[in-house]
């Protein structure tokens, strides 16, 4: 059987779906940005809850930074310190990883880890970021997220402790020391 070698980029590509893979088809990127979206701003956060290399990690965020997913944002002068924000363009993911969570939990998993809940009224989500009770497409910045029962009650790192209690996506997450 003749294979032709999988090349390392999509480059002849011409597909929207190709270009991008580009910029978040690694395996670690989406889990950086979703962990940004929960509120995950820095480094030795994304480290300790993704379990990722250090080196892997700065090239994740140098790339979701340069393509303007992430926004590098000085909190600390000395040591400097930086964290990494969320950007319109990053929030802009987010249906997409809301689908692949909800893919997930349906196809490969029996236990929920985590729902999502309209602010405003408490209603969790339905499969396209609406609220069925209010009939509106939920912005991020109003969307709650609860742990579920699939959780380990008793997690070993700080972020996974401080995402055990429900939370606005978005807003810093306060993980304690590390």
């Amino acid at each position: 059987m003749d294979r032709m070698a999988l090349g390392k980029d999509y480059a002849t590509q011409e597909c929207s779906i190709a270009r991008a893979l580009e910029v978040v088809g690694e395996r670690w990127t989406l889990l950086v940005v979703r962990d940004a979206l929960y509120g995950v701003r820095r480094y030795n956060d994304f480290l300790v809850h993704l379990g990722i290399p250090r080196a892997v990690l700065s090239a994740r965020l140098k790339t979701l930074t340069e393509v303007g997913v992430l926004e590098k944002r000085r909190y600390q002068q000395a040591p400097p310190r930086d964290e990494y924000v969320v950007t319109e363009r990053g929030i802009a993911l987010w249906p997409a990883l809301r689908a692949l969570a909800l893919w997930g939990r349906e196809n490969l998993q029996e236990t929920q880890l985590r729902s999502f809940r309209h602010a405003d009224c408490g209603t969790e989500l339905g499969p396209y970021g609406e609220c069925p009770a209010c009939g509106t497409v939920v912005p991020v910045a109003d969307v709650v997220l609860m742990p579920g029962p699939g959780l380990d009650p008793d997690p070993a790192d700080p972020v996974s402790r401080a995402l055990l209690k429900p939370k606005r996506m978005l807003e810093p997450l306060e993980a304690g020391p590390v």
